[in-house]
């Protein structure tokens, strides 16, 4: 009997190193499905547009696909049906594809921050805390709500766009109410007066560098997590281990939301461990092949 054949992939910008497609691949011959993960990166295929890549993804027959920055919000408009969780949030990251080529969209990231923080800094690192997140786009609106399901008590958001962190706000009041966020204001005073910074930019991935947390403000007593891993070791999550936080990468996120993504694809639940080495080993070879490169 010949092996189940599924095609995947990932739209967004800047993508080429990701990961996604070892997790995926690995994940593939453990089930014993004669699967691609193909990625689909605008800065390369220049002039394509989403609503094209959505349609040309139909048309090949993909059983679904992933989507990144800068396309998380803008996705939900050419869907014809949302789960639950990725309507509430405003973003998605997953859209399957069923065989008569309807669409649904998914956020996986909400979950897949939240399974981390769980497993890395602990589910009592959030209840009650005081939270500076930065980035109210669409990783940050998941991480905003994963937030709010880990008990964070007080969270204060930052966007260079306020409009978009006011957006944001707005809509986490509506299921939490008006007590829970707020705008964080000054950034280095919100910082200083938190339990836990999350960096929920692309600031600090491969192509653009920077930090956007104010170093000075960061100490012992913060944990710091970041939903970058390309590098895993952002310029963030250095400058706070060495001011003694405890740090979260975004290595964990990665990998719990792929899990998740391949069980809506596949309908195979992944093995989590598996998933972490074959990450590890990935992220191993893709820092080799860039210290090569450099």
């Amino acid at each position: 009997m010949s092996a189940r054949r599924i095609l995947v992939g990932l739209i967004g910008a800047n993508i080429m190193k990701s990961l996604s497609p070892a997790l995926h691949a690995d994940a593939f011959a453990a089930a014993g499905i004669d699967g691609y993960y193909h990625l689909m990166d605008v800065d390369v295929l220049r002039g394509r547009t989403l609503p094209q890549l959505l349609e040309t993804v139909k048309i090949a027959g993909f059983a679904g696909t992933n989507v990144t920055f800068p396309f998380k919000q803008e996705v939900l408009k050419h869907l014809n049906a949302l789960d639950e969780e990725a309507a509430q949030i405003g973003a998605l990251n997953t859209v399957t594809i069923a065989p008569d080529g309807s669409t649904k969209g998914y956020n996986t990231d909400r979950s897949g921050f939240r399974r981390s923080f769980e497993h890395h800094l602990g589910r009592a690192s959030a209840e009650g805390a005081r939270v500076t997140l930065i980035g109210a786009g669409g990783a940050g609106r998941a991480v905003a709500f994963a937030l709010m399901d880990l008990g964070v008590a007080d969270l204060a958001i930052h966007d260079s766009n306020e409009k978009q962190s006011a957006s944001l706000i707005a809509d986490l009041r509506k299921y939490y109410g008006e007590t829970r966020c707020r705008a964080a204001g000054d950034l280095a005073k919100a910082v200083a007066a938190a339990d836990g910074v999350v960096n929920a930019t692309p600031v600090g991935m491969l192509g653009i560098p920077g930090n956007p947390v104010p170093v000075e403000a960061l100490r012992a007593g913060h944990w710091a997590a970041d939903v970058v891993y390309t590098p895993l070791e952002t310029e963030f999550i250095k400058a706070a281990r060495a001011r003694g936080a405890r740090t979260l990468t975004g290595g964990g996120m990665c990998v719990y939301q792929a899990v998740e993504a391949f069980r809506l694809f596949t309908g195979v639940a992944p093995d989590v461990e598996r998933m972490h080495t074959t990450f590890l080993r990935a992220l191993a070879a893709r820092d080799a092949a860039l210290a090569l490169q450099g």
